[in-house]
């Protein structure tokens, strides 16, 4: 990775942060985005004192103007864009279909799903000036199936693994790959409000008997990121204890 310029979006807190700093310890430049300033600002600061590359850039992933910013601003730091992981995403209204908020499903649809549009729009363009690179979304195990309650966040994930096919398609090519990543419940801080029952009720639905670690999905986007991977593109990988099994 040294050398090499990646963006990590979400980057401040979670599989984000995870995953920064195991780009980091491989030597990539960073450019970490999240809403969270002072977040972001303290991961900067724990990445150099470590040895570490990395920028903070405050960004609404869902406002396109921002993510065509963000990847500019990458290019005139580092001098071009090699990886980009699509992370930021938000729990969002959980509703069934009938009761859920259209300002809800449009706030997570926005945040979830348009946010990867606009991030592969202006990343790939990016990286076809570099000769190529490598795009990692994060979606989800709901990427696959449904969620009683979570129609918005479903349909996001889904949509994201459909985005993610149709970009390998176009640009592989053009030395390009793009791949997605479907976690399962991680610990991370969007479970942060669930109560301790409904933890329970989770960690049960993976047959692991455990929710993962935001450091064993970074694991695999490291992976995804290299050129250890580099004949893998258009896939989905669930890291999810076995949940997509049952």
């Amino acid at each position: 990775m040294r050398g090499k310029t990646v963006i990590i979006t979400g980057g401040a807190s979670g599989i984000g942060k995870a995953a920064a700093g195991l780009f980091a310890d491989a030597g990539a430049n960073l450019i970490i985005s999240d809403i969270d300033k002072l977040q972001g600002d303290l991961l900067v600061e724990e990445i150099f004192s470590k040895g570490g590359i990395a920028t903070f850039y405050k960004t609404d992933v869902a406002n396109p103007q921002q993510m065509e910013a963000l990847v500019q601003y990458a290019v005139d730091t580092y001098g071009k864009l090699d990886i980009a992981v699509n992370n930021a995403g938000i729990g969002g209204e959980q509703n069934t279909i009938t009761e859920m908020s259209l300002e809800g499903w449009q706030k997570i649809i926005s945040i979830n799903l348009s946010s990867v549009f606009y991030g592969m729009k202006y990343q790939i363009a990016a990286m076809l000036k570099n000769g190529g690179g490598s795009v990692v979304n994060i979606s989800s195990i709901l990427g696959a199936v449904g969620f009683a309650s979570s129609a918005g966040y479903s349909a996001a994930k889904h949509g994201i693994i459909g985005l993610t096919q149709t970009a390998a398609l176009e640009y592989s090519a053009q030395n390009i790959r793009v791949n997605a990543v479907g976690p399962g419940f991680i610990y991370t801080p969007l479970l942060n409000a669930l109560d301790a029952k409904m933890k329970n009720q989770l960690i049960a639905m993976h047959p692991i008997g455990r929710l993962g670690k935001s450091a064993e999905v970074a694991e695999l986007i490291l992976w995804l990121g290299s050129e250890k991977a580099s004949f893998v593109t258009g896939s989905y990988y669930p890291i999810d204890g076995g949940y997509l099994s049952k």
